[in-house]
């Protein structure tokens, strides 16, 4: 209980700051958004390639280590609607694609500090794919974002259902920071963006992939006994801290693209199901342009 005093704190101080006026922008962040992007006020098309090192899903990976490939493309309309689209690929390994991500929702801007997106993404997986996100289907996510000025802090709710239920709340606090001099032209800039994030939630989902799992041999060191598998899902269930991180993304800026490179450490906590997660470091590459 003493994770929701932190977040219903939170919440308060947001609330008293947010001034009630009509969204202006449509906008989605995670996908095909570099962490040091900025809002682009008309109706626009973005489009993507990401590499990353692993697979990292509400602070858990998988047994194995899971680099991918993932393009993502999304429409933003002036008047706050915005639909995307998303593949991933993971290195290595046999299915052509592993995933494909479809979605759409809404952003709104309650004041020139306090902005919000709430959406919908459906999770379609090849049969033979083994990331951990395997084991959801459908994501409701919103998330509120106030900027303090000398510090921006979000907090996202995400529902997860389908072959498994759980909730998260993950809370950032992050700083944007733009380079003050050109590299190459006089309209290309370099934009860091340093965060601290916390995720709660449940973990059923890891009870599900080690299920759906348990007889693969390339993974099988997370097979348990059935009696094990039954205490475990118990304590899946209980809403709780779940994951650490700190990111650091270095980004180049022109004023259609983005080249952008990030670091992330995550510390998994409270570990319960067969994943032995542990401390880890991971990179992320990103390149998207946006036509408008």
């Amino acid at each position: 209980m003493r994770y929701f005093g932190l977040l219903l704190f939170l919440i308060i101080c947001q609330a008293i700051n947010a001034a009630a006026n009509p969204a202006v922008i449509a906008y989605r962040d995670n996908y095909a958004v570099a962490d040091t992007d900025t809002v682009v006020r008309k109706n626009s098309v973005s489009a993507g390639v990401t590499y990353g090192s692993d697979a990292l899903f509400f602070g858990r990976t998988g047994p194995i280590r899971y680099p991918f490939m993932s393009t993502d493309i999304i429409f933003n309309s002036k008047s706050g609607f915005f639909v995307y689209g998303s593949a991933l690929k993971v290195l290595g390994y046999k299915p052509l694609v592993d995933e494909i991500d479809l979605g759409g929702g809404y952003y709104y801007r309650l004041s020139k500090k306090f902005t919000g997106t709430l959406s919908y993404t459906r999770f379609i997986f090849n049969k033979e794919a083994n990331i951990i996100k395997s084991s959801a289907s459908n994501d409701i996510n919103w998330k509120n974002a106030y900027d303090w000025k000398y510090l921006k802090t979000s907090i996202t709710a995400d529902y997860l259902f389908g072959k498994s239920y759980d909730i998260f709340t993950t809370i950032s606090n992050s700083k944007y920071f733009e380079s003050s001099f050109n590299i190459f032209n006089d309209q290309d800039f370099l934009s860091i963006n340093p965060s601290v994030s916390l995720i709660f939630g449940t973990q059923n989902f890891v009870q599900r992939y080690s299920v759906d799992h348990q007889y693969r041999p390339e993974i099988d060191n997370i097979y348990t006994q059935q009696s094990e598998n039954t205490r475990r899902a118990r304590a899946n269930a209980k809403f709780n801290m779940l994951n650490y991180s700190f990111k650091l993304p270095l980004a180049y800026n022109m004023p259609h693209y983005t080249l952008e490179a990030s670091w992330k450490y995550s510390i998994p906590v409270n570990v319960e199901g067969a994943l032995k997660n542990r401390r880890e470091s991971f990179f992320n590459f990103t390149f998207y342009y946006v036509f408008y």
